[in-house]
């Protein structure tokens, strides 16, 4: 593979300003401009200044992108060892480093310095799979069983499937009732694909559900100002002629009966009705009352306008107070019947939560987002975690993080907690500056199911600037927005979509630079496809499985157009082929 790499492409602007070795860099790299490049060039480089290969930590988002930078780096090291002289000065030029015949005998060397380094060398890693090596190491101190292992997809859906089945299977031989109606409730709400990926939410974060505690039903009640007795009973109490303002009813029933249309004469005769009924009666049609003054199912006042309403000089006064009034109770029962459900998903969370920790400690494995709670409570934890930083301080000079947009919160603590003597006492004063250099782009944030929010990557870089400043050194803020995967017809789409919808509709907090294109004068297409919405495929031939209907529509599509293309190959530009 080695004998087939490229000539290394330049390094020029803030590509070669962020690649330098000695520089703090937060780096916002658009879709295509050459990110992964600028991050494999920093680690050549601090490899080439003289940086040992295991105090080099990078972190990385999946394991694809960890597999795709090792190899760009490990491939590039290999190559240089039998380059031609010229060639590798070349290269080493490109990279922005020194070139001279020392430069050339450091860079022949690397390959072998990393393959002898400790540790295995380089570490370019996911964030978990950092996670569970450190905690490999502390399992006690870190509250999970030693000889633990990560679940992996597939084994994940099928344990939170069968523990979903046990829990219902033990409440029914329990007899407990509430728990599978709540289930029920949950199920016929969401759906059943949903109601489980829901579960599975409230699994991943059991601190937050425990902290809900006992007497769910009451928490969410008073938060959401619903009184905790019979709802049903305080609404027909308040429908009674002493608690609700019949008079203005009255007057609004004879209004419309004198307006004499045959709209005002239904109106009268439904309001005529509701002052004959029973205060029951009453609650239970207080909805058809409202809608003699309401529209829009309720939730906007009535025109009274000519032909739409009688045109008496006090009937807009009448029916203002008899809309608050009735809105009010109906309000009431809409948030007694959202507070129910809610206290019914949250006690179904709470209990699938609970089982699901359970099942995870029999079987001994442990999800991603177990490796980063623990992880981050063994790093903060006093006495043990002082330790622990201090062992990983000692080795860690340098830290890389890649697709920074979607590392969450606890994540963020982790990477500061490793950076936490980067800019302090003899940390800050190290002779080989220590560094830090993320890359992440705001817009392409699409992590979010897992926690991830692109605000924290925000309030990072805020948080690592001050600290620099703290210690005299200055946070580069640079970016990157040339692309050499898109053309410029396909970047200028993207530009007018932004302005069109404006950045603040795409979380953008300011308008981001144009996007430019390093293939001038070449053409290219947006094709845009029609989504597909969950249950607009075709029913007939849906079959049972763990895949929603929509998604398999679209991988149908998918697959469909790249059999057209290999059917019907067209010609790459870019590529020559």
């Amino acid at each position: 593979m080695a004998n087939r790499l490229k000539p290394f492409s330049e390094l020029r602007g803030e590509q070669r300003i962020a690649s330098d070795p000695r520089e703090l860099v937060w780096l916002s790299a658009s879709a295509g401009t050459g990110k992964t490049h600028v991050l494999s060039a920093r680690v050549l480089r601090l490899l080439l200044s003289g940086v040992r290969p295991e105090t080099i930590l990078c972190l990385t988002f999946t394991k694809a992108g960890a597999a795709e930078m090792a190899e760009r780096v490990h491939a590039r090291l290999a190559w240089w060892v039998r380059l031609e002289e010229n060639a590798l000065k070349k290269e080493l030029f490109a990279l922005g480093a020194d070139s001279d015949v020392g430069a050339i005998a450091r860079a022949r060397a690397l390959f072998a310095a990393v393959l002898d380094a400790p540790g295995g060398g380089l570490r370019i890693q996911t964030i978990h799979a950092f996670c569970q090596t450190l905690l490999a190491g502390f399992p006690d101190e870190a509250g999970l069983a030693p000889g633990f292992r990560p679940l992996e997809g597939r084994e994940e859906a099928a344990l939170a499937r069968r523990t979903l089945g046990d829990l219902l299977e033990r409440a029914e031989r329990g007899g407990e009732m509430g728990l599978i109606r709540d289930i029920q409730a949950l199920s016929r709400r969401l759906g059943e694909k949903e109601a489980e990926s829901y579960l599975l939410s409230c699994a991943r974060a059991p601190e937050a559900m425990e902290a809900l505690g006992p007497g769910i039903a009451a928490k969410v009640r008073t938060a959401l100002d619903v009184p905790l007795g019979d709802v049903a009973a305080v609404i027909e109490q308040k429908c009674a002629d002493d608690a609700f303002d019949v008079s203005t009813v009255l007057a609004i029933s004879l209004a419309n009966g004198r307006w004499g249309t045959k709209k005002g004469l239904e109106r009268a005769d439904i309001a005529a009705r509701w002052l004959a009924a029973s205060p029951r009666q009453r609650a239970e049609t207080l909805g058809d009352l409202h809608e003699i003054w309401a529209k829009d199912e309720g939730r906007a006042i009535r025109s009274f306008a000519k032909g739409q309403a009688p045109q008496e000089d006090d009937y807009a006064a009448l029916a203002g107070k008899a809309f608050d009034a009735s809105s009010a109770l109906l309000g009431l029962r809409l948030r007694a019947a959202l507070a129910d459900l809610l206290a019914a998903g949250l006690r179904a969370g709470q209990a699938y939560a609970r089982a699901y920790t359970d099942a995870k400690r029999v079987a001994g494995v442990v999800d991603f987002d177990d490796l980063i709670r623990a992880a981050v409570r063994l790093l903060q934890s006093d006495g043990m975690g002082d330790w622990v930083r201090y062992k990983l301080d000692q080795a860690i000079d340098h830290i890389l993080v890649d697709e920074a947009q979607d590392t969450n919160a606890r994540q963020w603590a982790i990477v500061a907690a490793l950076a936490g003597e980067f800019f302090a006492g003899d940390g800050a004063r190290h002779p080989v500056h220590r560094t830090i250099f993320t890359v992440g782009d705001f817009k392409q944030a699409i992590f979010g199911f897992q926690g991830t929010d692109p605000a924290a990557f925000l309030a990072a870089a805020h948080i690592f600037d001050v600290r620099a400043r703290g210690a005299d050194r200055e946070f580069l803020q640079l970016s990157l927005d040339r692309s050499f995967r898109s053309t410029a017809p396909v970047l200028d789409v993207v530009d007018r979509l932004i302005a069109d919808l404006g950045h603040d509709a795409m979380g953008l907090a300011e308008a981001p630079p144009r996007h430019v294109s390093a293939r001038e004068g070449r053409l290219g297409s947006v094709t845009l496809w029609p989504p597909i919405a969950a249950g607009s495929a075709d029913e007939a031939d849906a079959e049972e499985g763990w895949i929603d209907d929509a998604t398999r529509a679209f991988a149908g599509r998918l697959a469909q157009q790249v059999r057209a293309w290999m059917d019907d190959p067209f010609w790459v530009d870019g590529r020559g082929r």
